[in-house]
């Protein structure tokens, strides 16, 4: 039953060239977990100790979790904080809040505390550096609070040292465009949930389904509610990999669910190997090599 409600746990693998990378972060492989809403609805123990395992299993190098830990009652933190304490990882877990840690009030500082007392490093408008200086780790505040604001934190850190952005909602990449992101990790979405082969995730052209769907339906269907398109603004940055401008960023479809559940929209362990990027000068002898080759 678990299955029919969410679908089966994919793990999806990426890399992703960052240019000034340090030859010896080459290869550093990332894992992103995203969107759980531990509840006792929303996701299983049975989904929960799947991706665990999952992770555990590739022995990340470090391991990002990107928000909304639990739904409309905070409670249940405690009790993930714990399970989420048997993540491995060379250099830690990093973690950012969504907007279902943040209300009602009291509930940041609650999800924020349980997570710090398993050993997870909360970022909050701040930045860590468990990768070394030349790579550091942004954590945003979530994008929905008052203290979203990139312009304290991103000018700390220099225009030539690239840097992964924790944020949780994929639209603060609009804002973020102002400075230099290499990949920006972001959930929120559920990637879209429910997915129409050859069309897409269906929040993505909702508009045009939404008026052919009758009203004592759209509550059934995620996103049709009256409001709900207000998720996010980008659909088109539903789940994946986009370029925002210049900047990176991957969408993760999230471990939790809403009723109806998941179509053709599988719950995700993303694992993200990082690889420098060519030089100008290097690409061209490489093109050029690759010609030699060819023509021998």
């Amino acid at each position: 039953m678990h299955k029919l409600f969410s679908g089966a746990l994919r793990v999806d693998r990426l890399s992703v060239e960052i240019a000034d990378l340090p030859a010896r972060l080459s290869g550093t492989t990332i894992v992103q977990l995203s969107d759980l809403h531990f509840d006792g609805l929303r996701l299983s123990d049975q989904m929960l100790e799947a991706a665990i395992v999952a992770s555990n299993h590739i022995q990340p190098d470090l391991v990002a979790l990107t928000g909304d830990y639990v739904t409309d009652d905070p409670s249940p933190i405690e009790e993930l904080a714990r399970r989420l304490q048997q993540l491995q990882s060379r250099w830690g877990v990093y973690a950012v809040l969504g907007n279902h840690d943040i209300y009602p009030s009291g509930a940041k500082d609650r999800v924020s505390s349980a997570l710090v007392q398993a050993g997870i490093q909360v970022l909050w408008n701040q930045i860590a550096y468990p990768l070394g200086e030349d790579l550091p780790i942004v954590g945003l505040a979530d994008f929905w609070s008052r203290e979203f604001n990139p312009a304290i934190v991103m000018p700390q850190i220099e225009a030539s040292v690239p840097r992964i952005v924790l944020s949780h909602n994929p639209d603060s990449a609009v804002k973020l465009q102002n400075w230099r992101v290499d990949l920006q990790l972001s959930g929120h979405t559920h990637g879209g949930q429910i997915v129409i082969p050859g069309l897409g995730p269906v929040p993505t052209w909702y508009q045009t389904l939404r008026r052919s769907v009758p009203k004592p339906l759209r509550g059934w269907v995620p996103y049709m509610r009256e409001g709900q398109c207000k998720v996010v603004r980008h659909w088109e940055w539903a789940q994946g990999f986009h370029y925002v401008g210049a900047n990176g960023l991957y969408i993760n479809r999230g471990l939790g669910t809403y009723p109806p559940g998941r179509l053709f929209c599988p719950p995700e362990v993303t694992v993200i190997t990082l690889v420098a990027k060519p030089s100008a000068l290097t690409a061209a002898s490489s093109r050029r090599s690759s010609a030699l080759v060819s023509q021998s």
